[in-house]
């Protein structure tokens, strides 16, 4: 059985690590250099490095940045943030990514999926979905980190992106981000259970019965979170420790 896979995020903007709630009220949580390498010494499976302002601002991303933290981690390594063209993907894998996270311009331009896959292969192209929960009870995609609504449901989209040739889901909750009060369960579950690729799932972490639940109820492949551990509210050895007690297999 594969093991679960514990990943903290960095969302970086102007060069540092920041946090918001409902991606919402941003403030500082750090150098994206020096938790990175924290992170890996912690025992984290794997990075996630999103750039929330490239897409918006219409820049690059900070590859910089990028080769900095690939030299102080031994762990693989995830970076988004407008990411549109195979030079870009270039550029992020010779500066030390392991793979890249598209969402906006896989979703405006859906052939970035199939020339990304064939280019770089499946594997190392995930999917980033910021989904909301509206009133009507369906789960909407949303773009422009989380600024742009569409009409698209996350199932129907997810799918689409799975027979385009995604290798892996970034399942991103905006109800539940920053909130600390659980992983949205319902729609990782409907994802995992349905679809071919390993699921992570994200927002909304904010304790170890958290992120058992995720990976029990959710179905999850992974479980991201971000503040808990900038902030050293929840150790991932300790949480590993948690979830290995209680039957979840997970790297020690």
């Amino acid at each position: 059985m594969l093991t679960k896979r514990i990943i903290p995020c960095l969302d970086i903007k102007d060069g540092r690590t920041v946090k918001g709630i409902n991606f919402e009220q941003i403030r500082d949580a750090g150098d994206p250099i020096e938790l990175g390498a924290f992170y890996a010494e912690q025992g984290a499976d794997e990075l996630v490095f999103l750039d929330i302002t490239a897409t918006i601002e219409k820049r690059k991303t900070l590859s910089e940045l990028v080769n900095k933290i690939a030299h102080k981690i031994n762990i693989p390594f995830t970076v988004g943030g407008g990411i549109k063209t195979e030079e870009d993907v270039s550029v992020l894998l010779q500066n030390g990514a392991d793979k890249i996270a598209i969402n906006t311009a896989a979703f405006l331009d859906p052939t970035t999926i199939s020339r990304f896959a064939k280019n770089f292969g499946s594997q190392c192209v995930v999917l980033a979905i910021d989904a909301k929960y509206e009133s009507d009870n369906q789960w909407y995609v949303y773009l422009n980190g989380g600024r742009t609504k569409t009409d698209k449901l996350v199932t129907d989209w997810a799918k689409e992106a799975v027979d385009l040739g995604i290798g892996e889901i970034l399942l991103t909750s905006m109800n539940h981000d920053g909130t600390k009060q659980g992983f949205a369960l319902d729609i990782t579950a409907q994802l995992a259970e349905t679809l071919p690729v390993p699921i992570i799932a994200s927002g909304g972490g904010g304790n170890a019965q958290h992120f058992y639940d995720v990976f029990t109820q959710g179905k999850a492949d992974a479980a991201l979170a971000a503040s808990i551990f900038h902030y050293k509210e929840l150790a991932i050895p300790a949480l590993k420790q948690f979830l290995s007690s209680k039957g979840i297999p997970i790297r020690l």
